[in-house]
């Protein structure tokens, strides 16, 4: 059986391995950018409290291992989820720092700011793109 007598590879199969793969870069960017920017953020709040600044580190920490993970589908049992959630959390707990403050961590509510925003929208899309990767797909074995 030589290359030009192989079966043709379903279109609907293509398009589902295109999309995840897109799927998979979004979550990815998103992970890494939302790390990076908390990183660049751990020191300026370690200054406000230990609290807070040890929050930022654990963000920093849980976005890069779901950055890394969620690009490799082998790690689809977990890793989809994982980034879901944790962006979920991250962009609730900015919500919730912007609105009323988070007990233990801040006292009150902070304003606005344009980079919070962005990285929030940013994250929510990336929960979404995420949550997409965990469901079934009848062309999965």
């Amino acid at each position: 059986m030589g290359l030009s007598s192989a079966p043709p590879v379903p279109v609907g199969f293509r398009l589902t391995a295109v999309a995840d793969t897109v799927l998979r870069y979004v979550v990815t960017a998103v992970c890494a950018a939302s790390a990076g920017i908390h990183a660049a953020l751990i020191g300026p709040h370690l200054a406000e409290g230990l609290p807070i600044g040890l929050a930022f580190a654990a963000a920093t920490a849980v976005l890069a291992l779901a950055a890394l993970a969620v690009r490799q589908p082998r790690h689809d049992p977990w890793a989809p989820g994982v980034a879901a959630a944790a962006l979920c959390l991250i962009a609730i707990a900015y919500v919730l720092s912007r609105s009323s403050g988070i007990p233990l961590l801040i006292g009150h509510a902070e304003e606005l700011d344009p980079l919070g925003i962005a990285t929030t929208s940013a994250e929510i899309v990336g929960a979404v793109a995420s949550a997409a990767l965990l469901l079934p797909r009848k062309d999965r074995a």
